[in-house]
C-alpha cells in the first residue's frame, strides 16, 4: 500500500469534485486566515477523534503548512484503507485563491 503526493497546480482538478475531500490538517486560526477552496479543517491533533467524519469512498486529500504533517497523516488513514493523496510542499506552495472564514 502506498499515497500518492500531488504538486499545488493539480489540485485545481479535485477542488469542488464531489469524490474528493479537502483536509486542512492546520490550527483552525490558520485554517481560518486561508484555505484552498472546499477544504475542510481537521488538525492533525484532532484527526484520530474526528476520523469517523472521513469517508472511505472518497479520495483523501490532506495538506498541512509545508508537507510533513500530511505525509504521517496520510500514511496513517493509508492503512486503515482510505485512498489519500498528500500535497507536496503544503499550503505554502499553493498559488490560487485562497478562500477565508
Amino acid at each position: 500500500m502506498f499515497f500518492d503526493t500531488i504538486r499545488a497546480n493539480d489540485i485545481n482538478k479535485y477542488i469542488g469534485s464531489p469524490d474528493t475531500m479537502i483536509i486542512d490538517l492546520r490550527g483552525e486560526q490558520e485554517y481560518k486566515q486561508g484555505h484552498i477552496p472546499t477544504a475542510i479543517n481537521i488538525p492533525y491533533e484532532e484527526l484520530e477523534n474526528l476520523r469517523n467524519n472521513l469517508q472511505y469512498g472518497k479520495l483523501l486529500i490532506f495538506y498541512c503548512e509545508r508537507g510533513n504533517v500530511s505525509l504521517l497523516a496520510a500514511r496513517d488513514l493509508m492503512k486503515l484503507g482510505y485512498s489519500i493523496k498528500s500535497l507536496y510542499g503544503g499550503i505554502r506552495t499553493y498559488r490560487g485563491k485562497l478562500e477565508r472564514n
